[in-house]
């Protein structure tokens, strides 16, 4: 079953969601907070991945780990749909084991949600 993940999409959301709250660790930079016209029922969360990390097949590979990641996160944990996210990558991610970074991920958005 596809969960309800939807994407930002207009310039002004990740404007204000980069004013808002920020968690970061070694591997990603989470910007977090209320986005007032958006829908609540939906999981709205967007990845980034800077041209610095690689080319376009690494960078994809950083999303899709993400994405993954996120799927797996929402449905076994609960996670705040009233918030919108902006996950931002850091290169150290292409290094590093996808079941590591999905721990340290999962610990963080715990954390976000209490």
């Amino acid at each position: 079953m596809k969960s309800k993940i939807l994407a930002l999409s207009k310039n002004e959301e990740f404007k204000k969601l980069l004013q808002q709250k920020k968690v970061s660790n070694k591997y990603v930079t989470i910007f977090f907070g209320h986005l007032n016209n958006k829908n609540k029922n939906r999981f709205n969360i967007s990845f980034v991945t800077k041209k610095k990390i690689g080319n376009a097949v690494k960078r994809n590979k950083i999303k899709r780990r993400l994405r993954n990641i996120m799927n797996d996160a929402f449905k076994k944990i609960s996670i705040n749909s009233h918030y919108s996210y902006l996950v931002i990558a850091k290169p150290t991610m292409l290094n590093n084991e996808f079941k590591i970074i999905k721990e340290t991920l999962f610990q963080e958005f715990i954390k976000m949600n209490k």
